[in-house]
């Protein structure tokens, strides 16, 4: 399904609007792509804000990611907890591993995980959630 892509400027530059839903599981992710989804958001419960609507592993975000793309679609992961300073030790080999299954982007919420991001993946996108907070010393710092 095309969507209209509105030119917002003189110069010709041209935005495309991106219809992005939310995915629990690989069957909602299937099913908001069946109804024109270009985007899926999901994440695993140790990181995400969605964690009683939320049956992803790492497994399953590989498995969505690869159903997507063979569409031509993307699937952003959320990594936008309330990073506290326990979260910090286990977070590097999170982003690792999102980065090997290749994810679009990743939706933070605190500056502990940009910094963690950048440095193991710096070419990472990513996205700016509305959960931005300040709840360790890490972020303090920053």
């Amino acid at each position: 399904m095309k969507r209209p892509t509105p030119n917002p400027s003189k110069e010709g530059n041209k935005l495309k609007s991106e219809l992005l839903a939310p995915a629990g599981n690989l069957e909602k992710a299937k099913t908001a792509f069946a109804f024109g989804a270009d985007a899926v958001y999901c994440g695993i419960p140790d990181f995400s804000l969605r964690v009683r609507i939320n049956e992803f592993t790492i497994s399953g975000i590989k498995q969505v990611t690869e159903y997507a793309h063979k569409l031509g679609r993307k699937v952003y992961v959320t990594v936008n907890i309330f990073v506290h300073n326990q979260h910090l030790k286990k977070l590097p080999e999170h982003i690792k591993k999102l980065k090997q299954i290749n994810v679009d982007g990743i939706f933070i919420s605190d500056p502990a995980v940009l910094k963690i991001i950048k440095r193991i993946w710096p070419q990472a996108k990513i996205i700016l959630s509305t959960q931005v907070n300040c709840t360790n010393w890490q972020v303090a710092k920053y």
